[in-house]
C-alpha cells in the first residue's frame, strides 16, 4: 500500500481499533487460478503474536478456501471514507488552485493463512465472533441460545481460517497534508452532508 508520511498509521492499538470497527474485511489470496477475494466479519485476537491474528469462517461450497494460496493472504478493511470537493478550500476562492479527493481509513494485514474444519474450533471462532458482534444489543444472543445439534449441523456447512497477522499497515489519510484552514473547511463540510459516512469522516479530521 503507498503510505506517504503524513497519512500513515503505526500505532497497533489505532489498526487494531480501526479493524475492530470495520467488521467485514475482504480476504484476498493469490492462487494458481488467479486472485481470489472474498468479504467476511472477521476479528482480530490482539495478543497473539506480535500484530494479533485474524479469526473468521468462510462457507464450506466457497471455493476460496481450497485453492492453495500463492504466498501470504491479505485482508483489507475499510474505516469511515468520504469525497471532498474543493469547494470547502477557502484557497479556491482566492487562487483556484485546488482538486477534488477522497479521505479514508483502511488497514491491511498480511500473514499465512490457515483453514481448518475441526469443529470445535469453529465453534469457538463463531461464538467469539457472535459475541462481538451481540455485544452492544440490549439482550444479546448467544449460540447457545439455538438447539445443539442444530448448531453443530449448521457448523459442518463453515470452514475456520486463522491468519496470524506478520505485516500491518494503516492509512489515515484525513486531509492532514492540507492548512487548518482547508481542513476546517473540510471538517465542516463533512459533518453538514446527509450522509453518515461522511459525518464520521468529519469527526476524523484534525483541528
Amino acid at each position: 500500500m503507498y503510505l506517504p508520511p503524513a497519512f500513515r498509521d503505526d500505532d497497533l492499538t489505532s489498526l487494531h481499533a480501526a479493524i475492530r470497527a470495520a467488521r467485514l474485511g475482504n480476504l484476498v489470496t493469490a492462487t494458481a487460478d488467479g486472485p481470489m477475494a472474498t468479504p467476511l466479519p472477521l476479528f482480530v485476537a490482539p495478543d497473539e503474536g506480535p500484530y494479533g491474528t485474524l479469526y473468521g469462517h468462510v462457507a464450506r461450497a466457497n471455493p476460496h478456501w481450497r485453492s492453495v494460496p500463492i504466498g501470504d493472504a491479505l485482508a483489507i478493511f475499510m474505516g469511515p471514507d468520504a469525497y471532498v470537493t474543493p469547494s470547502w478550500y477557502p484557497g479556491k476562492q482566492e487562487h483556484g488552485k485546488v482538486v477534488p479527493t477522497w479521505n479514508y481509513v483502511t488497514v491491511q494485514a498480511r500473514g499465512p493463512i490457515e483453514f481448518f474444519d475441526d469443529a470445535d474450533r469453529v465453534l469457538d471462532v463463531v461464538t467469539r465472533l457472535t459475541r462481538l458482534h451481540e455485544a452492544q444489543r440490549a439482550e444479546p444472543w448467544a449460540v447457545s441460545d439455538a438447539p445443539e445439534a442444530y448448531v453443530r449441523t449448521q457448523l459442518r456447512a463453515i470452514v475456520g481460517l486463522r491468519l496470524p497477522i506478520a505485516r500491518l499497515e494503516g492509512k489515515r489519510k484525513m486531509s492532514q497534508n492540507r492548512t487548518p484552514e482547508d481542513r476546517a473547511g473540510v471538517a465542516s463540510g463533512l459533518a453538514a452532508s446527509d450522509r453518515p459516512s461522511d459525518r464520521e469522516a468529519a469527526k476524523l479530521v484534525p483541528g
